[in-house]
């Protein structure tokens, strides 16, 4: 089994934003050679993620990080952490810091309507993501 494993930058723009990371990470998978095997994209920051969703419509990005505020908002009565970000703990936490993705004939094996998103919720800073692809 081969295994490479490559990083690079995502600048947000917004306190919390979606950016759709799909063809960054599937260059990555075209780089390494590997056909078929999978691929995991991890964040290494506690208050970012990384998702897989729509990314035809842009109004699901939208309506996901809406649902988030709502669920989550980012002025709370009750929170302890001083840097003024619980919220983006709380949301990288729901959301998860990693995803792993299929890889067949050397493509990433998403559904039609499917991309990987890097989810910022203390933003703007720049991040880093990780990926790993193993196989043959």
């Amino acid at each position: 089994m081969k295994i490479v494993e490559k990083d690079f930058r995502v600048i947000s723009k917004n306190r919390s934003q979606m950016i759709d990371i799909t063809n960054q990470v599937s260059s990555l998978v075209g780089q390494s050679g590997i056909t078929n095997g999978d691929v995991i994209v991890y964040c290494p920051h506690t208050t970012a993620a990384i998702t897989i969703n729509e990314n035809a419509d842009p109004s699901v990005p939208h309506d996901i990080l809406l649902t988030l505020e709502e669920l989550v908002p980012h002025h709370r009565s009750g929170y302890r952490h001083s840097e003024g970000n619980s919220d983006a703990h709380c949301k990288s936490s729901i959301i998860g810091c990693s995803r792993q993705i299929p890889i067949k004939d050397g493509s990433l094996n998403l559904g039609s309507w499917q991309g990987i998103f890097f989810c910022e919720f203390d933003g703007p800073r720049s991040r880093k993501v990780i990926v790993q692809i193993r196989g043959e």
